[in-house]
């Protein structure tokens, strides 16, 4: 790995993400969700065979599964993942808001509430790392949020079984329904709904390259996602005061979600940059996914910036969707921040808190996206609805206000829906 210092020739090629183009996969996203829109659940079960490897009879997860699936899960990681939902249970909850009600004007009452989404999807990656924490990290703010219908889907192993501790999650937190189906045409079926999925109004969690694009196109059809999420990533400032052996740690620990990960170590210190690297040659040796490390890693950043407020400059040009910061002056780069997924401060704040059992979300925008996107949170499960109450008093204050505006719009109906009002006043 190799030490680059940031100058202004560099600076938008070190923002590059390892990612392939849209174009490179829109195509083969929009013959998939054709395919499901036209012949649904056998178009389901035809990737499943293709990509998983098994051919399923039933798209479902029965009963017999779950409770099966319980006993499966070794009762010192449910009572891990109990705790894990408790914290974010204590967060997400604090996150409601009161109803927002006031008189703008004598006689006008205006008010805002929030209403659930009613149905949402749930996409919960399995592969090389079965992310039952995603199911914590969606299924409880939305259940918290009074969603009722909360559809997840996850690919099978070759066996047509889902990891049990997603299924042990999922039921934990009260997911309605659960689908073996993964990667584009889980998400084409939550789009168009089929003889078995239903269709929903929103769709949520992190996926491949593949799941974000398909995502994106779902948009297209009326379903709201919660973000472009897609391969991640982590950026870390540190300087000499930052323990090499923990940051090596946190940079291995993002590395090791996939080959197109990316990991970022920014320092103005030649000398930490150097014994970082040494960690993680040592560190990765050892890991059990190092082969995926060692490609991950050839996406990987050591950036050398002199200077502060280059540092946080570059910082929030590359929007990170996680970011580590541990210095001597903290405080100085938590309040520059602007762009950043979630935030991580000090030594003993690892990202994998984020990830697991600190009570944050860990369901981030990622590939600078963090410059316009919230991570999911508890309102991102509902919609603010306004409502308005006028009395004649009201009207009679606004009303004149109203026609000049829509008399200088052009609109005659809205300066009549007015007018004819105040006349009988």
């Amino acid at each position: 790995m190799k030490t680059i210092e940031l100058t202004s020739k560099n600076w938008q090629s070190l923002l590059q993400r390892p990612t392939k183009s849209v174009e490179d996969i829109e195509n083969t996203v929009i013959q998939i969700f054709n395919e499901v829109a036209e012949k649904g659940d056998v178009t389901l079960k035809k990737y499943t065979s293709f990509f998983d490897g098994v051919a399923l009879e039933s798209l479902e997860v029965n009963q017999t599964e779950i409770s099966e699936a319980d006993n499966l899960v070794a009762d010192n990681l449910k009572e891990a993942i109990q705790q894990a939902k408790k914290n974010i249970e204590v967060f997400h909850a604090a996150q409601k808001t009161a109803k927002v009600e006031l008189e703008t004007s004598q006689g006008v009452l205006c008010w805002q509430e929030k209403r659930p989404i009613e149905k949402v999807g749930l996409y919960i990656p399995g592969g090389t790392a079965p992310l039952f924490s995603t199911v914590l990290m969606l299924a409880v703010p939305a259940k918290i949020a009074g969603c009722k219908e909360i559809v997840l889907c996850s690919p099978p192993n070759k066996e047509g079984k889902i990891n049990p501790a997603i299924l042990y999650t999922a039921n934990l937190c009260g997911v309605t329904k659960i689908y073996k189906v993964g990667g584009i045409q889980a998400i084409a079926g939550l789009t168009f709904g089929t003889e078995s999925i239903p269709k929903i109004s929103k769709i949520f969690g992190p996926g491949n390259q593949f799941v974000t694009v398909a995502k994106q196109l779902a948009t297209k059809y009326g379903i709201a996602i919660d973000m472009p999420a897609g391969p991640s990533e982590l950026l870390v400032i540190a300087d000499d005061s930052a323990n090499p052996a923990y940051v090596a740690s946190d940079l291995l620990s993002q590395a090791e979600h996939g080959v197109d990960s990316q990991v970022i170590l920014v320092s103005d210190s030649a000398a930490v940059i150097s014994k970082v690297c040494e960690e993680i040659e040592k560190q990765s040796s050892v890991l059990s996914r190092k082969e995926i490390v060692k490609k991950s890693l050839k996406n990987a950043k050591l950036i050398l910036i002199d200077d502060k407020q280059k540092t946080i400059d570059f910082v929030n040009d590359y929007a990170p969707e996680h970011l580590i910061i541990t210095t001597e002056n903290n405080d100085f780069y938590i309040d520059a921040i602007i762009n950043a997924g979630s935030v991580f401060i000090g030594s003993y704040t690892p990202e994998s808190a984020g990830d697991y059992a600190s009570g944050t979300n860990h369901t981030l925008p990622t590939n600078g996206f963090a410059k316009a996107y919230s991570g999911v949170n508890l309102a991102s499960f509902t919609k603010s609805i306004t409502f308005q109450k006028i009395s004649k008093e009201g009207i009679k204050n606004i009303g004149k206000t109203i026609e000049l505006m829509a008399d200088a719009e052009g609109l005659q109906a809205h300066k009549n829906a007015v007018s004819l009002r105040l006349k009988d006043l």
